[in-house]
């Protein structure tokens, strides 16, 4: 064990000390709606501590890998203790909670230990760390990449600037390669294959396309493992059979109508109402922030079945709407039997090309084989949508890496090109020190989505699937902040490459479960329940 190494080991442990009397204290209090700052800092720090937690078991360590261990555990305790400062007693601890670690905790927040770490990403043209994927997974990851550098990164900054369609070029080709049936079992026509490491071509792959586009490519996987993953689980053996193949061939492309305009994280609230009439649903009601719902063939729509809304999400199911694909900003449907379903494009900063849709339902009938599961499927429609989201969050931390990925390679080669005062932007230590921390967080959160699919696959990722993405999606938001400043100016112009990343890296933290969503409602009660901060 490298000396890096240990001391991150050390730190670790000194945090997990911490993180676990805080639980305590969680599951000790009563639990009140009204309590919610302390369990928030809790929770996103016990995101962090996983996360250093994975990166130093992740083995075999090179001496690079062990200082991004040390680096990023170091910044945990950092953060850790201001959030510490005057809360201790509400934490459960006290103030001299990482003074065994006090040591360590210098030696990886050393500017002179972040320098030697930064000429490192320098000379490795801004890759965070080594990946050590399997030799079939490297090339996966070769060949999407370079499908990513040919066919997305010429097109991503104008279909960002103008707000257009993603290119048939794209979806095609990504078709052809197979990228909508990674997560779909394989004996209805994708590549799931029932391993343990099932879900990791999904991550490799996502972080590629993304690093080239978040909203030209790397999203384009996210609404068929919604679909995919709530079908396989909860629809018949007919509906399988009927719908998965065309999703997994990309035959058929894919929309989620879940959120409504007073109902965002607060599923169990919507009042989306389907309707039996004879031999159809109704559909009625308004749905919105439902991505990529013009160009989709498949909706996959959460509507309440039940008459009383005192059942809550216990009166919820799914139904898969089949509608013709549109492009463009703007759909509009009329049935025979006067139904009607009308869509609009929501303009946004960021996170352009698939276009997030308003989406309207008016005495909308579906067939009644539509609704996933048949009659067993009534009322079981929050709970297969949350087990989709887990496979959608474990994809979303995958694309906020590919995002960070590429901001510090723009990062990186732009501050070796920049002079500044007659010397490069690289020879001014606080540069060094961002870039070295850029890649630690990277690191730590290529490591966690690689353990995070693992127990997702195993049927064990609630809590890590829903800790990955918090991590990922704030880091995100800080690494292209980062990029983004040191490009200067230029970072503020649309046509560099940055700026588009720093936008498209906001919305990370708001879909597929919000930042304060996740750590109050998923992974404070996880904590409660004695839930370990490791993925197994």
């Amino acid at each position: 064990m490298t000396d890096s190494l240990s001391r991150a080991v050390a730190i670790v442990e000194a945090l997990e000390e911490v993180i676990g009397k805080a639980a305590t204290r969680l599951a000790g209090a009563p639990a009140s709606e009204d309590d919610q700052t302390i369990p928030y800092d809790i929770a996103s720090v016990s995101s962090a501590v996983a996360a250093s937690r994975h990166l130093v078991d992740r083995g075999p360590h090179s001496e690079a890998e062990a200082d991004l261990a040390l680096l990023f555990a170091a910044d945990t305790a950092a953060d850790l203790a201001g959030r510490l400062v005057g809360r201790e007693l509400l934490w459960g601890t006290d103030r001299s909670a990482l003074d065994g670690a006090s040591e360590h905790i210098a030696a990886g927040r050393a500017p002179e230990f972040l320098d030697a770490i930064a000429d490192r990403v320098l000379a490795a043209g801004g890759e965070a760390a080594p990946r050590q994927l399997s030799d079939e997974l490297q090339l996966v990851r070769s060949t999407f990449r370079d499908f990513a550098e040919a066919m997305v990164r010429p097109v991503a900054d104008g279909i960002h600037q103008h707000d257009e369609d993603i290119p048939e070029s794209i979806i095609d080709g990504l078709s052809e390669m197979g990228c909508f049936g990674l997560s779909i079992p394989a004996e209805y026509g994708g590549f799931a294959d029932g391993g343990a490491d099932e879900l990791l071509g999904m991550v490799v792959v996502t972080e590629e396309l993304s690093r080239a586009s978040l909203g030209a490519a790397g999203s384009l996987i996210t609404r068929p493992e919604i679909i995919g993953t709530a079908i396989a689980r909860g629809g018949t053996e007919e509906q399988r059979r009927r719908w998965l193949p065309r999703i997994a061939s990309g035959e058929r492309l894919c929309g989620v109508a879940v959120t409504e305009p007073n109902h965002g994280s607060d599923v169990g609230g919507i009042t989306t109402t389907a309707v039996r009439d004879g031999d159809d649903w109704v559909l009625n009601g308004v749905k919105t922030w439902c991505t990529f719902a013009g160009r989709a063939n498949y909706l996959l729509v959460l509507a309440r079945t039940h008459p009383d809304r005192a059942a809550v999400h216990r009166g919820l199911s799914l139904f898969v709407v089949e509608k013709p694909s549109f492009p463009g900003h703007k759909w509009d449907i009329a049935q025979d039997g006067g139904g009607s379903a009308t869509g609009r494009a929501i303009r946004t900063l960021g996170y352009r090309g698939m276009h997030s849709f308003e989406v309207t339902f008016d005495n909308w009938r579906v067939p009644a084989d539509n609704l996933v599961g048949l009659d067993e499927g009534l009322g079981r429609g929050f709970y297969l949508q949350m087990q989709a989201f887990a496979n959608a969050r474990l994809q979303t931390a995958a694309r906020a890496v590919g995002v960070m990925q590429s901001a510090l390679e723009l990062a990186a080669d732009h501050a070796a090109q920049r002079p500044v005062f007659g010397h490069p932007l690289t020879s001014f230590q606080l540069t060094r020190t961002k870039l070295a921390r850029m890649a630690a967080h990277i690191a730590a959160c290529r490591a966690f989505t690689a353990t995070a699919a693992r127990a997702i696959a195993a049927g064990d990722g609630v809590l890590a699937a829903a800790q990955v993405k918090q991590l990922a999606c704030r880091s995100a938001e800080w690494v292209t902040r980062e990029a983004q400043q040191l490009h200067g100016g230029y970072g503020y112009a649309e046509e560099y490459t940055v700026s588009r990343l720093f936008v498209d890296a906001r919305v990370l933290s708001i879909f597929e479960g919000a930042d304060e969503v996740l750590a109050l409602r998923v992974i404070a009660r996880q904590l409660r329940k004695g839930g370990s901060t490791r993925a197994r």
